[in-house]
């Protein structure tokens, strides 16, 4: 059975429903059917309002027609029609939008006068109408001018509306058993209804203030601020204030910006862009904006919690993107805004982010977070910023004059300037990669040339303040040469190495980008030449030259009119040629450039960030990054992104490298941890390791392929184990750090040991190619005559081989020659000794010295273990015996560059080893070699029944 309350409800909305259609046909009607069309925009904006009021009223009409049909359907049917079918319990919401939607659209009017402004032109048919309008509204004055009256007409109905309504529902809530299925539905609409009438109090007084704010401005600012959205929620005149800097007249608080009047002057902030920060004098409230610092002082601190609690508000409605509802404050608690946003803006004041658009993330008045930076002319930053300033790693794009060319800056930025690793692309195709200090190139950089350029060069090296000073290397393609010394201030200065394509070596002192003063050259030919040179290389002055021949020629030198070099000294043919020995030394740069200071702009960064405890938002500014190439970019700006591979994805975290430190101190644990950590890119040691290999290349690969760089190329390998092994100790310092504990000190023969016989095998590989092509370049001439020996020796069989040798009779291994019917001794070849032949073989297969050591000491024992069976018993090998025993497995083993295989090994092994068997069979095997490559003179000594001919 229904109650009498839905039957007041039903009698409410008949009359709420006619009222809308009589407030339409008589006002809202007749308002948009005046003729002609006004031509101003002032009257436009009012009829498209006014439209739009129409729209709303109409949905506001519709929306009462449904729950008048499901008030019928309730009273016709009561058992079966619950309560809860009524349109205005379950669809609460749906009816409160449209009561929403009708008050904006009314108060948008009202904001603009728009009643008033279009009743005027038709005044006699509003006169005409007078008394219908009474009719609709008793209580409407007969004094009271035509806006007026139009504005209450549309305006009372709904707020009397919405307070019967509340007084109806709260009837019917207690009309119900609190277990009422309805109950709930009841509660909720008296519950927005309630907030509805709040919020339409609040509404049509912010429309009344803002409406009578126009009259007390100047035309000038009217037309200004002037917009139907606009409502007026403080003002100076009512709360006096005082505003510095800007001394402003008169202050306007708006719904969603606070404007200050100065003048002829308008300073107008958007709400979503202002912070609100009370400060420590309570009558002192500070506003913070993109661009301004305000102080708002009041005389009473009262005024000053009125001040501070209406922008609060503002703030937090402005925020929300909607009149807020219920009332804003209203709940028990006040609303504060956030002070972390993700907003846009654009900037006016002068200086370096005049016109730029900011859109992203800020943090009290800042841009803090990720964002973008736009700029009119183009310039684009995309990245991680910071109280205002680049901050962390960003993209930036900056046009150059020609169209279509970027600079593209991919870097770490600290204080709106780069530093750390960063990736310059340029728009003249050249890209530097490397590091930054105040965005300058500063530390260690690559600096790579146009390709296409007419002089494509590269400058692998140093960098000071922008400028390439300290060691670096630079190719020069278009002069066929390469640099390697000291530069400054973008210049070679200091001491200096030029390696040329024709393989000719120039060391000396560099001024202003020329060589100054004495120097060598040598040739490829080992020519020596000591002396004086003019700016371009060329033989000036006293000098004097050394042959391969041992020949020397002391003098002066000069060029000829026709380029031609003329001297005048004295020819000493006397002398007899060098040893092959005393040429090798001939090394560049070893004394010019110490080798602990070489590549110290590469280990900086490592050490620092050590030093500054491994920070984890570090680790990606000292590994580096990867991102998509700015070429890609250039193509459009709307695909610049900060989309990029991180370390922490590559190689885990800090906390975790640190944490895995701990887990491997073992010796094995730690060799396969180190070889792993070595071959990731990004670890912090497998990220050194990559540097020093890019280094190493750009030192001796290519044109620096000279034998002449080989004692170079051999220390610097060794010093980057200690510098490596020194990295690994300073991360293990830090994890020790960090779990309270002490890192014990290590002595220098503890250290040795483990960069000799741990570092320098794990990272060897990575250095060997360019390294081993030095050592064949050196002892190419020896490895040549090497050769031929090997050659000759090859035509023996066996036997004729050994008996060559003078290897003892009882030794040979002649059960190892299986014989067919049609053969003898005297013809098989590579029977004898096979086990430790191809044992021998095996030291190709590996670069580690310590891998090639076990080799050789395998080959020994294979030797050995023949030896004791063709004899039957344990035999130990004297020298005398070892020695030609051991040619005969070298000669058969075949092994090409040799001598290059045993200097390398000699060079890089364990000092450990120094005196011990490894020690004593290197020598044995560099006997051998030397043997060997006297081999062809013997050969040739020989008797008529020797030749080669005949052993076959």
């Amino acid at each position: 059975m229904c109650s009498s309350e839905e039957a007041d409800l039903l009698r409410l909305e008949e009359v709420f429903s006619a009222t809308l259609a009589r407030t339409n046909s008589l006002i809202l009607q007749p308002l948009l059917s005046a003729d002609p069309e006004p031509s101003d925009p002032c009257g436009r904006e009012c009829l498209g309002l006014l439209q739009q009021l129409h729209e709303s009223s109409q949905r506001l009409w519709e929306v009462t027609e449904q729950s008048l049909h499901s008030l019928r359907q309730r009273l016709h049917h009561p058992p079966s029609v619950g309560l809860e079918t009524l349109l205005l319990l379950n669809s609460a919401d749906h009816v409160l939008q449209a009561h929403m939607e009708y008050i904006k659209s009314y108060t948008d009017c009202v904001v603009v006068q728009a009643f008033q402004k279009v009743s005027k032109r038709r005044s006699e048919y509003w006169r005409s109408q007078w008394k219908k309008l009474q009719q609709l509204l008793s209580w409407a004055s007969s004094e009271g001018s035509v806006g007026t009256t139009l504005c209450q007409a549309l305006s009372q109905p709904l707020t009397q509306h919405v307070q019967k309504y509340i007084l109806l529902l709260l009837s019917l809530r207690d009309t119900l058993d609190k277990r009422h299925p309805a109950q709930e539905l009841v509660l909720h609409a008296v519950t927005l209804f309630g907030n509805l009438q709040s919020f339409l109090g609040q509404a049509l007084d912010q429309a009344v203030a803002t409406q009578a704010l126009w009259y007390s401005l100047t035309s000038r600012v009217r037309d200004v601020l002037c917009t139907p959205a606009h409502r007026l929620l403080q003002d100076s005149q009512d709360i006096p204030v005082v505003v510095t800097p800007l001394r402003a007249e008169r202050v306007l608080l708006f719904d969603d910006a606070l404007v200050l009047l100065q003048g002829h002057n308008i300073h107008t902030f958007d709400l979503q862009l202002v912070w609100v920060d009370p400060g420590p004098d309570k009558r002192a409230l500070r506003i913070l904006t993109p661009e301004e610092e305000l102080s708002f002082c009041t005389r009473d601190p009262r005024d000053q919690v009125v001040w501070q609690w209406k922008v609060t508000q503002a703030v937090c409605q402005a925020l929300h993107g909607k009149k807020d509802f219920p009332v804003l404050g209203s709940g028990p608690e006040a609303s504060v805004p956030p002070d972390c946003r993700c907003l846009a803006y654009t900037f006016r004041r002068e200086g370096r982010l005049y016109q730029a658009t900011y859109e992203g993330d800020w943090c009290r008045a800042k841009p803090h977070g990720k964002g973008t930076l736009k700029w009119p002319n183009g310039r684009n930053h995309v990245g991680d910023f910071c109280q205002g300033l680049e901050n962390g790693f960003g993209i930036c794009l900056v046009p150059q004059d020609s169209e279509d060319k970027f600079d593209c800056y991919k870097c770490h930025w600290q204080e709106g300037s780069m530093c750390d690793y960063g990736v310059c692309e340029y728009g003249n195709d050249e890209v530097y990669k490397g590091y930054f200090q105040a965005g300058l190139r500063h530390g260690f950089g690559v600096l790579d040339g146009a390709q296409q350029a007419s002089q494509p060069f590269r400058y692998t090296g140093h960098w000071e303040r922008g400028q390439r000073s300290g060691y670096g290397i630079e190719d020069n393609s278009e002069r066929g040469e390469r640099y390697i010394g000291m530069w400054q201030a973008d210049q070679r200065h200091g001491p200096g190495v030029v390696v040329t394509q024709a393989g000719a070596c120039y060391q000396g002192t560099f001024q202003g980008d020329k060589m100054v003063g004495p120097g060598i050259l040598l040739c490829e030919d080992d020519t020596l030449y000591e002396g004086t040179f003019t700016r371009d290389l060329t033989l000036l002055g006293k000098g004097k030259v050394t042959f391969p021949s041992g020949f020397t020629l002391d003098g002066s030198f000069s060029s000829g009119t026709h380029k031609g070099l003329y001297t005048q000294g004295v020819l000493d043919t006397a002398a007899t040629p060098p040893n092959p020995a005393s040429t090798r030394k001939r090394q560049l740069g070893l004394g010019a450039f110490p080798v602990e200071s070489r590549w110290q702009g590469v280990y900086r960064p490592f050490q620092d960030f050590v030093r500054s405890g491994c920070p984890g938002e570090l680790q990606e500014a000292l590994l580096g990054f990867h991102v998509q190439s700015s070429r890609e970019l250039r193509e459009s700006q709307e695909y610049l992104s900060c989309e990029r591979s991180h370390p922490k994805d590559c190689a885990g975290s800090m906390e975790d490298i640190l944490q895995e430190l701990l887990q491997h101190r073992e010796p094995q644990a730690l060799q396969q941890y180190l070889r792993k950590a070595l071959s990731n890119s990004r670890h912090p040691l497998g990220r050194l390791l990559r540097t020093l290999m890019l280094t190493f290349q750009a030192t001796y690969s290519g044109i620096g392929a000279n034998k002449h760089l080989q004692g170079m190329a051999q220390e610097e390998v060794k010093q980057h184990a200690r510098e490596l092994w020194a990295a690994y100790r300073g991360l293990l310092k830090v994890a020790f750090q960090r779990q309270g504990q002490t890192l014990e000190e290590e002595d220098v023969e503890t250290r040795n040991l483990q960069v000799h016989g741990l570092l320098l095998p794990l990272i060897l590989p990575s250095f060997y190619s360019e390294l081993f092509t030095l050592y064949l370049l050196l002892h190419e001439r020896e490895d040549g005559l090497y050769s031929q020996g090997i050659t000759n020796l090859s035509l023996f069989p066996d036997t004729k081989l050994l008996e060559f040798l003078d290897v003892q009779k009882h030794l040979w291994p002649l059960k190892d020659l299986w014989l067919t019917s049609n053969q003898r001794y005297s013809l098989v070849r590579d029977k004898c000794f096979l086990s430790a032949t191809e044992c021998l073989q095996k030291i190709i297969t590996t670069v580690d010295p310590r891998e090639k050591l076990e080799v050789l000491e395998k080959t020994y024992g294979e030797i050995e273990t023949t030896v004791s069976r063709v004899l039957g018993r344990e035999y130990k090998l004297p020298m005398d015996d070892l020695l030609p025993l051991l040619i005969y497995v070298v000669s058969r083993a075949r092994i090409q560059h040799l001598g290059a295989e045993i200097h390398l090994i000699r060079d890089m092994m364990d000092p450990t080893h120094t005196g011990g068997l490894h020690d004593f069979l290197l020598t044995a095997l560099e006997s051998c070699y030397e043997h060997i490559q006297k081999e062809d003179v013997r050969l040739h000594r020989l008797p008529g029944h020797w030749n080669s001919r005949e052993l076959w």
